[in-house]
């Protein structure tokens, strides 16, 4: 299989508590393409994902990967990792669960009579165009399974690896819809690289917005989550949405930085770092909870809404359940508020 001159263990409990124990546990790699990552391959026993809150009362996910090395520091599927007894801080970044099988393991469940071709969201959890997707190249045979039968799909991504499988989705897109988003929260590029260490620029998704457009698809761009005191200036709001509305995009939408436990500590502890100033600051602004409290969201979609009429973008409209681009399947669905996941 992949990488097999880099195999260092095998499933012998102990070596890895919690992941070593999995009875589709494979192996686990390393390779110095990825330096400090730990790859653990696995077999999965399902690829759909149910979870309740769409707009048909439930939504279908797929997450080929678990953890992600984009390594954002507000990323709300940072817990996640604690189910199999891994942190949700470096771990998270560097421990990179990949489900190799996935691709085979959809088609089965998709051929079932029971599948009734609900739309399916990637990019809900951990982004499936990470870097590992070069090497696993997982999502040509997750995209070319579900247009095959006949499932409509939804991407969002930070990952400009997508840009390699555009020509592939644009066929698909004439078989059953496929909606994609690119998520691109921060428009200065120093606060960038240091939030988001491990994702492409800004400047790179941006073109990517634009290369999906040159192939005829719709791309909206997800502006999650806005950064309170350091990207929900009127500056900042202004230059991101002009650089979207040059890339091409079709929409737009945002959403308020959200701090559950697990993701609270770890970006807390980056404030610290980098801007200790604002620690008195956001700890007065969460302290209720995940959320900012509503007066400063409302105070936020109002200047949000002036940036984003001044240079003529669209609302884009975001699945409850998923977190993911809506889908133009469901459009009969009465009207979604905006989720709050990001």
């Amino acid at each position: 299989m992949r990488w097999a001159a880099q195999e260092l263990t095998t499933s012998s409990p102990g070596t890895l508590p919690g992941l070593a124990r999995l009875s589709g546990f494979v192996r686990s790699v390393r390779t110095p393409e990825f330096a400090g990552v730990t790859f653990h391959e696995v077999m999965a026993k399902s690829a759909l994902n149910k979870v309740p809150g769409g707009s048909y009362g439930f939504g279908w996910t797929i997450n080929p990967y678990r953890g992600c090395t984009h390594a954002c520091v507000y990323c709300f599927a940072r817990p996640t990792h604690n189910y199999l007894e891994l942190d949700d801080g470096d771990d998270f970044d560097r421990q990179i669960i990949v489900k190799v099988n996935v691709g085979d393991v959809l088609r089965r469940e998709l051929a079932k009579t029971s599948w009734q071709r609900d739309p399916v969201a990637l990019g809900t959890n951990t982004d499936p165009y990470q870097r590992a997707e070069g090497r696993y190249r997982l999502m040509p045979e997750i995209v070319t399974a579900l247009a095959d039968s006949g499932t409509p799909l939804s991407i969002l991504t930070k990952g400009t690896l997508l840009r390699r499988d555009l020509d592939l989705l644009a066929e698909l897109s004439k078989r059953v819809p496929v909606d994609i988003a690119m998520s691109i929260a921060v428009y200065d590029d120093e606060l960038q690289q240091s939030v988001e260490p491990g994702t492409p620029t800004t400047a790179a998704r941006l073109a990517t917005v634009a290369a999906v457009r040159e192939h005829g698809l719709r791309c909206s761009v997800f502006m999650m989550p806005v950064l309170p005191y350091l990207t929900d200036t009127k500056r900042h709001l202004d230059t991101a949405l002009r650089a979207v509305a040059d890339a091409g995009a079709t929409s737009v939408l945002h959403s308020t930085l959200y701090l559950k436990p697990g993701t609270r500590e770890w970006f807390f502890a980056w404030l610290e770092r980098v801007h200790p100033d604002l620690v008195p600051r956001y700890r007065s602004l969460y302290a209720q909870g995940a959320n900012a409290p509503k007066e400063y969201r409302a105070w936020l979609g109002e200047r949000f809404e002036q940036a984003r009429r001044r240079h003529g973008m669209k609302t884009g409209r975001a699945d409850p359940a998923t977190g993911v681009m809506f889908s133009r399947a469901q459009r009969r669905a009465a009207p979604a508020p905006t989720p709050t996941l990001f």
